[in-house]
């Protein structure tokens, strides 16, 4: 199964131009969407799910035409949007059943089957009678999973899952859709840097629009591995800094600022070579967008 993208353009009627001639291929297995939030992913997302129409381009599931036989893409489509609501009085084994009622699943004997099969996989089972406004964020994410696996998904779209989680519930997410992702398409869509890094195997940059960079992760990484440097600064040398070098990032440490700055060799005695990570490759190709200029 592979999904093709090919020259994809959206312009909405406010006239942002959320999606600028974006070409992706995606493969079975995890595949992160990284960007800022206005980057132009949730757009992608709802178009690939078909959602919204695209002005321009084509997108193919294997010899499915996406733009235009949504009907059967849909039904091998599993979808767990950023803004996922559920029926707060409902219990997530009934939610689930009439789901499944919904995706056509009319034997009652087939669907508790299933039903309870995905209760497991997502660690449910125990709190399946309960109703979903008493849920925590990160069981609402997973009951989200849960419903977006009904009727055996080719292709499984994600968008900002982990947002507002706790950092065990994120983990326990993330391990959840890396197991899910070894059989099919699973598109991870995201501004958490970590999330792509930790599931992935390969992943695109996007910001305005455009794809700023597409492969494996740590093919990213090696590309400017020996080119990060590090120095700890005042706050008041910040702006001087900006100007003197190409700041890829800064953060505070202990009170102070940690620049880290990238170079083809040392930029001056102060600085110390540090190993280039995902953030680097993120941050580095969105500045370069902003500037107008590519590596």
């Amino acid at each position: 199964m592979q999904l093709k993208i090919s020259n994809l353009s959206k312009t909405y009627s406010n006239g942002v131009k959320a999606l600028n001639n974006i070409s992706l291929t995606i493969s079975t297995g995890m595949f992160g969407l990284l960007g800022p939030n206005g980057a132009g992913k949730s757009s992608l997302m709802r178009t690939i799910a078909t959602l919204q129409e695209a002005d321009e381009g084509a997108i193919f599931l294997s010899d499915l035409d996406v733009l235009k036989e949504k009907d059967a893409v849909r039904r091998i489509l599993g979808y767990l949007p950023q803004e996922f609501g559920v029926y707060p009085k409902m219990s997530a084994l009934d939610m689930l059943d009439h789901l499944a009622v919904m995706k056509g699943i009319t034997s009652r004997g087939e669907r508790r089957e299933i039903i309870e099969g995905l209760l497991q996989q997502t660690n449910l089972y125990d709190v399946r009678k309960k109703k979903l406004g008493t849920y925590s964020g990160g069981m609402k994410q997973r009951f989200g999973i849960a419903q977006a696996l009904i009727g055996d998904p080719k292709l499984i779209i994600v968008d900002e899952p982990t947002a507002g989680l706790d950092p065990t519930e994120r983990n326990r997410f993330l391990n959840l859709l890396g197991s899910i992702g070894e059989n099919v398409i699973v598109i991870l869509s995201t501004h958490i840097v970590a999330d792509v890094h930790e599931v992935c195997t390969r992943m695109a940059v996007i910001h305005k629009g455009e794809v700023l960079v597409e492969g494996a992760p740590q093919s990213a990484i090696d590309e400017i591995n020996g080119k990060i440097w590090k120095q700890v600064i005042g706050k008041a040398d910040l702006e001087a800094y900006q100007g003197a070098f190409h700041v890829v990032s800064s953060h505070l440490v202990a009170g102070k600022i940690e620049v880290r700055v990238f170079s083809e060799s040392q930029p001056d005695a102060n600085f110390s070579p540090v190993e280039a990570d995902l953030e680097d490759v993120y941050f580095l190709k969105l500045n370069h967008s902003a500037n107008g200029a590519g590596q």
